[in-house]
């Protein structure tokens, strides 16, 4: 499809949500600095049932899968996806929360690879939408929801919006969001109140106010019904660190065969070496300009047991173009 073929379908796209939006109320976004904070996380595949053989499997195909489609993206060599190319998501783990006022449980696809946060909400046609099993988000239901308008600064920082550098003069947020395995979520940008757990096990919750999030209403991609988006945990202004102000965050990831969560912190618990019993291992995360929402690493090697693979060294080098690296992502 031409260049200016896609702008045009984009627009299209981004009009008939701004149609959706006009029963709603603009909101004023902003934020505070977060209390400390804790996700639960579960395996994509948790409850299935599956023996830990079944598992890795599956953990492998959707690796596989995904580097066909990024390679077949970027017109690389070519990889074999495997027998579940098309059939498979990249989803590794789910993080829960809840959005609104009341709140309404959301669960979403863990991703330092990318910055937006985003779930499916009402309405969302079938046509446009894929099944999930919890109720879409129904804002009408929330006291807290509003819509961003073009005039707050967290409309500048999406690359494909209805304000700023793509823009047609719509007053109203509404963006258009890829990725690399050319997934897609197109609606508006809103603020709302997400619920959190409270990192001091004492059982409780923690709300945030105004935090800001895409409400999807056209979404394409390999999806499952446990899933209801994405939460964007990558260096961009529009991730939930970058929106809580935390200087840092850490997960912990449980065996995949086990039935309890992973966690997630946010804040100040999350700082490895404050409770560490141990010497703590750590490795600096580098910039590329290229890619500022992306966390890379200065990789070496890698070694499988006791024997380092053949890799020269340059083949995980960062280029000055901004082209090749090694980065953290969860989403996979």
């Amino acid at each position: 499809m031409k260049q200016l073929q896609k702008m045009a379908l984009l627009q299209l796209l981004l009009e008939n949500i701004v149609l959706l939006l006009l029963p709603l109320l603009a909101l004023t976004f902003s934020c505070c600095d977060a209390a400390t904070l804790k996700l639960h996380a579960h395996h994509a595949d948790g409850g299935l049932s599956l023996s830990r053989r079944e598992l890795l499997h599956r953990m492998a195909a959707r690796s596989k899968a995904r580097a066909a489609r990024l390679l077949s993206a970027s017109g690389s060599a070519r990889v074999d996806p495997g027998p579940y190319a098309n059939g498979v998501p990249d989803t590794e783990y789910l993080v829960h929360l809840a959005i609104g006022t009341p709140p309404q449980p959301a669960q979403l696809i863990l991703d330092t690879g990318s910055d937006l946060v985003w779930t499916q909400c009402r309405p969302c046609p079938a046509t446009t939408c894929f099944s999930q099993a919890l109720p879409y988000l129904d804002l009408s239901n929330s006291s807290t929801f509003g819509v961003l308008p073009c005039n707050q600064p967290m409309c500048d920082n999406l690359a494909w919006s209805s304000c700023g550098k793509h823009s047609w003069g719509n007053q109203t947020c509404v963006y258009v969001y890829s990725y690399g395995d050319s997934s897609i979520t197109t609606g508006h940008l809103n603020a709302d109140t997400f619920t959190f757990a409270a990192a001091d096990g004492s059982g409780g919750q923690v709300s945030v106010p105004d935090l800001a999030f895409g409400c999807g209403l056209f979404n394409n991609g390999i999806f499952e019904s446990n899933e209801t988006g994405i939460a964007g945990f990558g260096r961009g202004a529009l991730s939930l660190p970058s929106q809580l102000k935390v200087d840092n965050f850490s997960y912990c990831f449980t065996d995949i065969t086990r039935p309890e969560p992973s966690s997630i912190l946010l804040g100040l618990p999350a700082n490895l070496y404050g409770d560490a019993g141990g010497v703590v291992q750590s490795t600096p995360l580098v910039q590329n300009f290229s890619s500022l929402e992306l966390y890379y690493l200065s990789l070496k090697g890698i070694t499988v047991g006791s024997t380092r693979l053949p890799i020269p060294e340059s083949t995980f080098a960062l280029k000055q173009d901004g082209t090749g690296g090694t980065i953290i992502d969860s989403g996979t």
